[in-house]
């Protein structure tokens, strides 16, 4: 079927973009320290969560920098006592969102091109005590397109405990520890969109867009955006599996551009789905 989506202004697509990425591009909170775990600069510690750790063996705090473990710390060493900083976080009432889950735990100053592919974690780590430690999070996002160039969108559980009730990515999620990115996005689009790994089969590949700093009321996001694309057989409709999800629809590429521009869409959603919305653009647009 032909694509019947309507052409969008790319100036104005370009200039949202901007605003978009420049709220991405935030310090963090003033009275943050950075954060070193064995040795090597990972996140950023705020106050309250460094008042959490003050007395935790293992944990050195100054004025300028916190440090979690040395370089001399083995890595089984390093787990148990990022274990015990997580619950000390969560005991202080530092961790809202404890999942039990755990993330890899990455260098900061890692290229946003180079991971996870190329780099090896220094450990893990409970993954409601990310924001408050300021440490760096992969985040996966599939944007689902239909046959006519309609556009699928998912809108967020009110259970969720960021940004419930605001539309997202059709599938959007972080990788987990010891999980590459692509096995994340398999993953998350079973459950988020009820869709098997052939239906994407044909997806392109995995790429960053953005390496996100924001401050959050738990601390700090720092967080690289990875993106795919598919078209999805006419004739399948995306179902959560989850319970994640309260909403899935599809709409016209203006539709989702005036919801982007209301501020329906979380920030991140709305950086992937811009540069989507742009790349549709520039491929129509006359040489």
């Amino acid at each position: 079927m032909r694509s019947t989506s309507l052409s969008l202004d790319l100036p104005s697509l370009q200039a949202l973009q901007d605003d978009l990425l420049g709220r991405a591009r935030q310090p963090p909170q003033q009275d943050s320290v950075p954060l070193l775990i064995a040795g090597q600069r990972c996140g950023w510690l705020f106050l309250k969560a460094a008042q959490a750790l003050a007395g935790l063996g293992g944990v050195e705090l100054s004025p300028t920098e916190a440090h979690i473990g040395r370089r001399s710390t083995s890595e089984p060493t390093l787990n148990d006592l990022l274990a015990r900083v997580s619950l000390a976080l969560k005991a202080a009432g530092c961790a809202p969102g404890w999942r039990n889950e755990l993330l890899d735990v990455w260098v900061a100053t890692a290229s946003a091109q180079t991971l996870p592919a190329s780099q090896t974690s220094l450990g893990v780590i409970e993954r409601g005590v990310v924001r408050p430690l300021g440490l760096l999070t992969l985040a996966v996002h599939l944007n689902g397109w239909s046959v006519d160039g309609k556009l699928w969108v998912a809108r967020r559980a009110l259970s969720k405990a960021t940004d419930p009730g605001m539309w997202d990515t059709l599938v959007g999620g972080l990788v987990s520890c010891r999980e590459t990115a692509e096995s994340a996005l398999v993953r998350e689009t079973e459950e988020e969109a009820g869709l098997e790994s052939q239906q994407i089969a044909h997806r392109t590949p995995l790429r960053t867009i953005a390496r996100m700093h924001k401050q959050v009321p738990e601390g700090f996001q720092s967080e690289d955006v990875l993106t795919c694309e598919c078209t999805l057989p006419e004739g399948v409709t995306p179902k959560n599996r989850d319970g994640e999800v309260m909403d899935i629809q599809l709409f016209e590429t203006q539709t989702i551009f005036n919801m982007l521009k209301e501020g329906a869409f979380t920030l991140e959603a709305s950086i992937v789905l811009v540069e989507a919305l742009l790349g549709k653009e520039k491929a129509r647009a006359p040489p």
